[in-house]
């Protein structure tokens, strides 16, 4: 797994998310695990190599109290693509 972290110099920042196939299937039955036990969360952490960045990301369940400030979205469409609405 490995994250990135990029500036868009505008007060917002990006945070890439890479996996590999072990990874996916260790954040699907992390997912899970919380799913199942709202009390739970998991981490991924960084390695700590080189000179900074993202340290840590949580990952729990939102309590009804507190407002979304995030969505997720659909796969990448592609230049020869369209989306269907």
């Amino acid at each position: 797994m490995r994250a990135s972290l990029e500036d868009w110099k505008n007060g917002w920042v990006e945070i890439e998310v890479g996996l590999s196939v072990r990874d996916i299937d260790l954040l699907i039955a992390s997912l899970q695990v919380i799913k199942a036990d709202p009390d739970q969360h998991f981490h991924a952490t960084s390695d700590f190599i080189g000179e900074g960045g993202i340290g840590q990301i949580t990952f729990q369940i939102q309590q009804p109290s507190e407002a979304n400030n995030l969505s997720l979205g659909s796969r990448a469409v592609g230049p020869s693509e369209s989306i269907d609405l």
